[in-house]
């Protein structure tokens, strides 16, 4: 949105700079982005009298001028044809830079005779493309300031041209008018009246306007005048330079009066010729399918539903977007309709996206213009062109009604100062709101038409804040929930997680954060895939339902990296995965991926491809940091997505699952396109036990005194049975002494017969009250056998 300052005071008086003006309007939300001020690059300029002008002793077309300056009596050397003795001009010393030239002038000899200076024409000072002379001034005195003189015989030239960023949700700021409002509710001046008198109607309109029943909620409200005898041509000077200055380029003055209300009051208008118009005008939807040459001589395919503005020749106009070239005014011009309506915003941003054509009026009623103003600006356009361009008005054509947008809202001044934080009194706040156009009956707001924005009790405050200033805010601390050190705020589930991060990190995979959705085939290889997990609107087909595991999610970006030729990875993830589409069906995973080998080739011949051991290793480590009990059991019976021999649940019991490490069963890599050797780890770090003990301190550690004893025990069992249910079955003879068990023999063969193994295992006994006698030792060797062979159907071996 630009505008110039001079525009700006037309409805604003206002003593404020320039600089007031820039810094209110970015601190009220008016975002200044640009200024573009004339009188900078002209300050240095200043005006002088040629004295005398006598021809070069070497060139014909020069002269040498003297020149009375702010210096005093200055030789200056010119060649444009009217230097002469007795003008007045415009003069650059020694040092000026001229902008029109890119050059600054200095002292210098032409043809061996001395010049101290210019004497400009209006292109070398950018005031316009003249180049046949320098300018001549009809006023002024010896050094005086060129840019004075011009501010007060032709403002124009050196008016500022401010351009601020208007936010949708301030239509009203679109126009001038809307902009000084603010500024006044800010204190920087006073607003002008700027009501209309209407022209009085001189006969009754020749010409009819109707609204289609399915129109009305797109066009709710109608207006216009006819104007006979008018005589278009050449726009006025001053609006001829206020249009060039905002970047538009002047027409006709009728074309040129519509987009001056545009961006003076936000009030976009439309002149039809009426000499071109037949018969009355109707304000329809589009079958679809017609065309229409625009004003910018295009030709728009309408679509269905679009509303226009018909004759009987068919449409004339896209309502609310732009006008047609046929019923469009030109130098003939003598009678017109002005049309002034309200158009709903969504109907005419659809139709503008769907044309693709970028308008002053689409831009404005997309936004929301205000339709109680409909017939008021119409009168002041109609006031415009009867003063300036002659005519005779006719009564108001209307079809429709003013929306009724009236609302109102509650102030309350407390709830103010506690929601903007700033101590705004009562009284300040109400002459705010009022000087805003807001109306206050009591403690209600009544709501102004211009306002669409303004939808409730919030949005009262923020108008009292912002134009309050909100760089007045000063920042205070929270004040303390209690005394003294403050409790942690972390859960416990959150502090695991940090750990799992740092712990997994340290072990040397890298961290990966996949999308929480994944594509059905591969949620269904790891138990998902189901309807409860299926996305309504899907990203893409590739994202259609919620992960059930963080296993997917690894595997396809080590096939990605493996793709790109990266084939040993070592990947991990802290995350949810869900198994329903409610709130609360998930559950935390830490999840570690090792695919390849442990390292590159070396001489020694240490790399090796990554085996089961490798994921249970790292997975015990990362149980260890999270707090899990030392004493565990690890079982079979992992998911199918392992592979069924080379995986493991690490549990606390049958029911009690931490855990789950082992190889990703190879049907799972052929799917998702990974090269193996693959293992992995799972952990569940919610089913890990609280500690009973809250303290951050561990306690002192229990070291014993006494003596440990091993004793080694032989089984012999079905070839079937596993090695684990045998050490687990020892392990539980008793758990307070027994300090572990291991496996470290297995035989086959020989003497023992087919379908028959030997296992032999070390169980370490550590007593913690006293020394264990021979008896104790024998006990406790007696209940280790009865218990293996009670699980596995072996005996002891002899």
């Amino acid at each position: 949105m630009k505008f110039t300052l001079s525009w700006l005071k037309s409805h604003l008086e206002t003593d404020a700079s320039i600089d007031d003006i820039l810094y209110a309007l970015t601190d009220l939300g008016l975002e200044v982005e640009g200024v573009e001020n004339p009188a900078e690059k002209l300050r240095d300029f200043t005006i002088g009298f040629v004295a005398s002008a006598e021809k070069h002793p070497d060139a014909d077309k020069l002269r040498v001028c003297q020149v009375e300056t702010m210096d005093g009596p200055t030789q200056i050397i010119c060649g444009a044809p009217n230097a002469r003795e007795g003008i007045t001009v415009v003069v650059a010393s020694p040092g000026t830079y001229v902008p029109g030239i890119d050059t600054t002038i200095g002292v210098g000899k032409i043809r061996g005779v001395e010049s101290f200076g210019m004497m400009c024409s209006e292109r070398e000072m950018e005031l316009s493309e003249e180049h046949d002379g320098i300018i001549e001034l009809p006023s002024g005195e010896v050094g005086q300031s060129f840019t004075d003189w011009l501010a007060e015989n032709d403002p124009a030239k050196v008016d500022p041209v401010i351009e601020i960023a208007i936010t949708p949700n301030r239509p009203d700021a679109l126009g001038v008018r809307g902009i000084a409002r603010d500024l006044a509710a800010r204190g920087l001046g006073k607003m002008k009246d700027r009501t209309v008198d209407p022209v009085p109607a001189a006969f009754k309109a020749d010409i009819g306007v109707t609204i289609d029943t399915d129109t009305l909620d797109g066009c709710p409200v109608f207006c216009g005048r006819v104007i006979r005898g008018v005589k278009n041509g050449p726009s006025p000077q001053w609006l001829q330079d206020q249009l060039r200055v905002i970047g538009l380029r002047p027409i006709s003055f009728l074309v040129d009066v519509t987009n001056f209300f545009t961006y003076d009051l936000n009030r976009p208008l439309h002149v039809f010729d009426l000499g071109k118009v037949m018969g009355d005008l109707r304000v329809h939807r589009a079958k679809g399918g017609e065309t229409l040459v625009a004003l910018d001589d295009k030709e728009y395919t309408l679509q269905t539903g679009q509303m226009v503005i018909s004759d009987d020749n068919g449409p004339e106009s896209i309502a609310g977007v732009m006008g047609g070239l046929e019923t469009g005014c030109t130098e003939e011009t003598t009678d017109v309709f002005i049309e002034s309506a309200y158009w709903d915003p969504v109907q005419i941003a659809y139709t503008g996206r769907a044309l693709k054509i970028n308008s002053d009026a689409r831009y404005r009623f997309e936004r929301g213009v205000d339709p109680a103003f409909t017939p008021e600006g119409l009168e002041h356009a109609v006031r415009m062109i009867v003063d300036h361009a002659g005519g005779e008005a006719s009564e108001l054509v209307q079809a429709g009604d003013v929306p009724d947008t009236s609302r109102v809202y509650k102030l309350d001044a407390k709830r103010v100062i506690s929601l903007v934080g700033m101590d705004i009194p009562e009284a300040e706040q109400r002459q705010t709101l009022t000087a805003l156009g807001f109306t206050l009956d009591g403690d209600i707001a009544h709501v102004p038409s211009w306002r669409p924005d303004v939808m409730g009790e919030a949005d009262l405050v923020e108008e009292v804040a912002r134009v309050a200033s909100l760089t007045k805010l000063a920042g205070k601390p929270l004040p303390k929930a209690e005394d003294g050190v403050p409790k942690p705020i972390l859960t416990s589930s959150q502090r695991r997680a940090s750990i799992a991060r740092r712990s997994v990190a340290a072990l040397g995979y890298n961290e990966c954060v996949t999308y929480s959705f994944i594509d059905k085939a591969a949620a269904t290889l790891f138990g998902g895939g189901d309807d409860a997990t299926m996305l309504e609107n899907p990203i893409s087909s590739e994202m259609s339902h919620m992960r059930p595991a963080l296993l997917p999610g690894l595997l396809q970006a080590a096939a990605r990296n493996q793709a790109r030729g990266f084939m040993d990875v070592a990947l991990f993830e802290v995350g949810d995965a869900f198994h329903g589409g409610e709130p609360g069906e998930q559950h935390q995973m830490v999840t570690g991926l090792l695919v390849g080998r442990t390292g590159p080739k070396d001489v020694q011949g240490e790399s090796r491809a990554v085996d089961v051991y490798d994921a249970k290793a790292d997975a015990e480590a990362v149980l260890s940091a999270l707090g899990a009990p030392a004493k565990v059991q690890i079982m079979r019976g992992a998911d199918d997505w392992w592979h069924p021999g080379r995986s493991g649940k690490i549990c606390l019991g049958p029911k009690k699952v931490l855990g789950v490490f082992g190889e990703i069963h190879p049907k799972i890599l052929r799917e998702l396109d990974v090269k193996g050797p693959a293992v992995g780890f799972t952990l569940w770090p919610a089913e890990i036990p609280l500690p009973k003990n809250k303290s951050a301190n561990k306690g002192a550690m229990q070291v014993t005194d006494l003596q440990a004893v091993e004793r080694d025990f032989s089984f012999v069992v079905d070839a079937n049975v596993e090695a684990l249910t045998l050490v687990n079955a020892a392990a539980g003879a008793d758990k307070a002494l027994i300090e572990n068990v291991r496996v470290f023999d297995e035989f086959i063969g020989g003497s023992l017969g087919d379908g028959k193994k030997s296992l032999a295992i070390t169980v370490r006994l550590q007593p913690a009250d006293k020394t264990l006698k021979e008896d104790d030792i024998a006990a406790v060797g007696a209940k280790i056998v009865e218990k293996v062979v009670k699980a596995t159907g072996g005996e002891l071996r002899g």
